[in-house]
């Protein structure tokens, strides 16, 4: 299973625009917070219809109360809160917004996979636990405020990822 996971919109809903044809690949999405206004939730999940696509809040989500209506619009779209924990078949993983919170959640040993934003600079790394390895990622933005628009694709499979710069 081939994983989109995206994060820190911040509005620019023209990054978004260039990055969902390439994201399309994927089979589930994952956001990891920050689209600031309710109108780029939507603009997300009609791009990724059709399929499971997770979302969890950043710092910047400011109108909760819209953007959980828009999410509710969607059969599709899982709103999870501040944290979301689910499977991806035999993958444990868990989603939230703050790299210290990620750091936590992929060194207690209950998850295989933590993705996470806010910094808005890709990061993967291996992390080995008592109960075996657990992949910590961040894909960077969709924002480009730091340069590029990026987003992982992740191997459920082999656990491989791809970051991709969209141009």
């Amino acid at each position: 299973m081939i994983v989109a996971a995206c994060a820190d919109i911040h509005d620019n809903i023209w990054a978004l625009e260039r990055a969902l044809p390439r994201m399309a690949e994927a089979d589930v999405f994952i956001f990891c917070g920050d689209f600031c206004a309710p109108f780029t939730l939507v603009q997300l999940a009609e791009g990724t219809e059709g399929k499971p696509l997770h979302l969890v809040w950043g710092n910047n989500d400011g109108d909760r109360h819209l953007l959980t209506q828009n999410a509710g619009r969607f059969e599709h779209v899982v709103l999870h809160g501040e944290l979301a924990r689910f499977e991806l078949g035999e993958l444990r993983v868990a989603v939230n917004h703050y790299p210290d919170i990620a750091t936590g959640l992929a060194d207690s040993g209950q998850f295989d996979l933590v993705l996470y934003g806010h910094d808005h600079v890709p990061f993967e790394e291996q992390r080995q636990t008592g109960n075996g390895p657990c992949l910590l990622a961040n894909p960077g933005e969709i924002m480009a405020r730091f340069g590029a628009t990026t987003f992982r694709l992740i191997d459920t499979d082999s656990r491989k990822t791809e970051l991709i710069t969209v141009d």
